[in-house]
C-alpha cells in the first residue's frame, strides 16, 4: 500500500477493496498516523471501507521508515486494534476481518544486521538502493469459526527471511488451533522460490507472479497451509491497478 495523501489514491484504494470483496485482508507496509501518508490509520481505513468490525495493526518500527525510527520496546503497544486508544505512529502490518476475531497474537522477528541492494519503482522503472533492514513481526488472528490466519512481511535479506519463516511456522502450531486444515500463513515473504517457502510440511496454495505489479517477474507473496492444497481453494487473479507495487493475491476456501 503506497503512502499517499492524494484523494485519487484513496478513491482507488476504496475501489480495489470493493472489487476484492474479501472477508479477510492481510496488509503489509502500512502506516499508522504517519505524516507521509496524511496522518491516517491505514488499516482502520481499510476496515471502514470493508465495513469490517475487527482489525489490528502490528508496528514493525516506531516512526517512519523514511526518517529516523526505532525498534518497538516493552512500553509500546505491540497490537493496536479497533478497541485501542490512539498509539505512537508507526509502520508495519495489519489484518482486517469481517469474521469476528476471538484473539490477536504477535510474534516479534529481529531484523537482519546487514542491509542489501534493493530495486524500487521510480518513474515506472526499477532502480537499486542500499536499504538497511528493520525488525519484523507476524500477526495472528484466531477467528470465531476456528480458523487461524497469520499475516507477515519478512526481511528482504536472503536466508534471514527463510529463518524468520521457519520461526513463524513453528509458532503457528503453538496458538491452540489443533485442526491444521484451518491454519493459513499469508504475506510478502520476500522469497522467490516456492519450494524453499513450502519446505517439507507446508504447501503453497497459489502460483502467481506478483512483483512488480505492472510487469510481474517473481512470486514473493504467498498463502501457505499444512493440510490444504491448491485444489482445495479457488484462486482469483487481478490485474495491476496502481494501488501497489505488488499484485493482490486472493483465495477462496470452500
Amino acid at each position: 500500500m503506497p503512502p499517499s495523501k492524494d484523494a485519487d489514491s484513496a478513491a482507488l484504494l476504496a475501489a480495489e477493496i470493493e472489487h476484492l470483496r474479501s472477508d479477510i485482508i492481510g496488509l503489509q507496509e502500512v502506516d499508522y498516523f504517519l505524516a507521509r501518508s496524511g496522518n491516517h490509520n491505514q488499516v482502520g481505513n481499510v476496515a471502514s471501507i470493508m465495513q469490517a468490525r475487527n482489525w489490528a495493526f502490528a508496528p514493525s518500527l516506531m516512526g517512519s521508515p523514511d526518517d529516523d525510527w526505532r525498534n518497538p520496546n516493552k512500553n509500546d503497544e505491540k497490537i493496536i486494534t479497533d478497541s485501542s486508544e490512539v498509539a505512537i505512529p508507526g509502520y508495519g502490518i495489519g489484518i482486517v476481518s469481517k469474521i469476528p476475531v476471538i484473539s490477536w497474537h504477535r510474534l516479534d522477528l529481529k531484523g537482519s544486521p546487514v542491509g542489501v541492494l534493493m530495486a524500487f519503482p521510480v518513474d515506472g522503472k526499477l532502480k537499486r538502493f542500499y536499504v538497511r533492514d528493520h525488525p519484523r513481526s507476524a500477526l495472528g488472528a484466531i477467528l470465531d469459526n476456528g480458523w487461524l490466519i497469520i499475516n507477515t512481511h519478512l526481511s528482504f535479506v536472503p536466508f534471514f527471511n527463510f529463518a524468520q519463516l521457519n520461526k513463524i511456522k513453528r509458532w503457528a502450531n503453538t496458538l491452540g488451533v489443533n485442526d491444521k486444515t484451518k491454519i493459513i500463513i499469508m504475506g510478502d515473504l520476500n522469497i522467490p522460490f516456492v519450494k524453499l517457502v513450502s519446505g517439507f510440511n507446508w504447501h503453497s496454495l497459489i502460483k502467481q507472479k506478483s512483483f512488480p505489479s505492472w510487469s510481474p517477474k517473481v512470486q514473493i507473496d504467498y498463502f501457505l497451509s499444512q493440510k490444504l492444497n491448491s485444489t482445495d481453494v479457488s484462486h482469483m487473479v487481478y490485474p495491476h491497478a496502481g494501488m501497489s507495487d505488488h499484485l493482490p493475491i486472493q483465495i477462496e476456501v470452500a
